[in-house]
């Protein structure tokens, strides 16, 4: 058995826990609007046509932001298509995703569904196929209150109060060539900045997130952060992150060591953004909005076969996760916590169907993946600062990333809340006994532990099965010294008071 140790002190504060950690991300993609979060015939649709059964599991999950429309998506997005009577509203080819889009669902409808689902929207604008003039139509018609013809449009259209969006994207990674209008740094940069100074002047307490890299393998990752913020530094909040992870050629151990990466792909993006402020002599600081992130099997090429046919809402990049997904997923999320100083926002991509931790069926049921237990236990969990957690900890040799330690950990803490620390064991075959020194926290014991593994770390939850995959109490429980002892491929939450 493997022996680890750490430390709990409230003094090892990293950040307070942002809320916006908890975002997630909907996209006019495949299943995720239609027969997601939208479907007007469903049992329990609503008057509004949404899925209540799926507003319930989004509630349950705890998110607090919802990025929208996109994504690719947005880059030939038209948002005008989306408003006004449903009659009315024409159909449009989706290049991004080789689809047809209805626009039975626009930018009313989503803060409609926002309000309902008690969460936060963020908008992204279309920085592929326009520019400034859309950008300021778009902020105009959602947040301006009255007077204007696009006020009014949006007053005559259901919506009297303005939608009071205070988060917008610029554009969506332009520095992919797949990216409908991709640009170069410079081009983007440019635009971006002219579009941030504009969008101010309507409104300069909106924060704006500049389009950073799409992943830290693509050949321009790093020059492309440092030319688009040294043009849009004074005039943006955040610049992006963007990173997708797989299980490659049966590399488990490679697999669950994942954040690792993310770690390396968030100390260089803040190691550019402060470069530039400092050649810039700014004492401005640039935060991350790692705005999309998940686990998605890209390789194994489920979308690419060539289409003649433009669907609508078809089945597109519907991930069925398992443990080992769940687990590595939970590496990830203690890797955002770890970064509460810079990573001030994120967005789970995405919320429904498409490598999403809710399933639904056309008509049918819905159901958590895996990948849902981590993420509504931290974010209805994470209270108060993060405390950084430096565990002792035996270590393990990874293809892909080198030695890595076999517990990856953060902790939270609250005065009125206790103390919470989120660990996850990544050895494949060994069950770990993790001590906690608690003795900071003046007299705290272990009050609960649970703990998501599986005997076989490729099960799935399913329809018929919806629970197989879901966090238990962990019995293994000593307190005097504290020890919990975690499976092999395991996610555990420990809470303290």
């Amino acid at each position: 058995m493997h022996q680890a140790k750490l430390t709990l002190d409230p003094a090892f504060k990293v950040a307070p826990v942002s809320r916006r950690t908890f975002g997630t991300f909907i996209e006019h993609l495949g299943r995720c609007v239609y027969t997601g979060i939208y479907e007007p015939d469903h049992p329990t649709a609503d008057d509004d046509g949404f899925r209540r059964d799926v507003l319930d599991l989004t509630r349950e999950l705890g998110i607090s932001t919802v990025r929208y429309p996109g994504g690719n998506f947005v880059s030939g997005y038209r948002w005008e298509d989306g408003v006004g009577p449903l009659a009315r509203r024409p159909r449009r080819l989706d290049l991004a995703w080789h689809s047809t889009e209805t626009n039975e669902v626009g930018v009313d409808e989503f803060v409609r569904w926002c309000r309902k689902a008690g969460v936060e929207p963020m908008m992204a604008i279309n920085l592929g196929t326009r520019g400034i003039e859309e950008a300021l139509d778009l902020l105009e018609y959602c947040n301006h209150p009255s007077g204007t013809a696009l006020a009014d449009q949006r007053a005559a259209n259901g919506a009297k109060e303005p939608h009071g969006i205070k988060m917008w994207c610029l554009g969506n990674e332009m520095d992919g060539p797949w990216q409908i209008g991709h640009k170069t740094a410079s081009e983007y940069g440019r635009l971006a900045a002219e579009t941030a100074r504009a969008m101010r002047m309507v409104d300069p307490s909106l924060e704006l997130v500049a389009c950073g890299s799409s992943g830290s393998g693509i050949a321009t990752f790093g020059a492309w952060e440092a030319t688009v913020l040294e043009e849009t530094y004074d005039v943006v909040d955040f610049i992006s992150c963007h990173a997708y992870y797989e299980e490659k050629d049966g590399d488990l151990g490679s697999f669950l060591a994942s954040s690792t990466n993310m770690e390396y792909f968030i100390s260089s993006v803040v190691a550019t953004a402060d470069h530039v402020g400092a050649k810039l002599k700014s004492r401005k600081k640039i935060d991350i909005s790692f705005d999309e992130w998940n686990i998605w099997y890209i390789s194994r090429g489920q979308d690419n076969d060539p289409r003649t046919d433009w669907p609508v809402a078809p089945r597109l990049l519907e991930d069925h996760y398992h443990l080992a997904d769940a687990v590595a997923f939970g590496g990830l999320l203690i890797t955002l916590l770890r970064n509460s100083d810079r990573v001030t926002a994120a967005s789970l991509a995405q919320l429904v169907n498409v490598i999403a931790p809710i399933m639904t069926e056309p008509g049918g049921r819905a159901w958590r993946q895996s990948t849902f237990h981590p993420f509504a236990q931290a974010s209805r969990l994470a209270a108060g600062d993060v405390l950084r957690v430096e565990p002792v900890s035996p270590a393990y040799e990874t293809a892909q990333y080198g030695e890595v330690a076999l517990v990856h950990a953060v902790a939270t803490h609250s005065e009125e809340g206790g103390t919470t620390l989120f660990a996850v064991n990544r050895s494949t075959d060994e069950p770990l006994s993790l001590e906690i020194d608690a003795r900071a926290l003046g007299g705290a014991r272990i009050v609960e532990a649970t703990t998501l593994s599986d005997t076989d770390v490729y099960a799935r939850n399913t329809a018929d099965d919806p629970d197989r995959i879901a966090p238990r109490p962990n019995e293994n429980v000593e307190h005097d010294p504290m020890r919990v002892l975690l499976p092999p491929v395991s996610w555990n939450v420990i809470r303290l008071a």
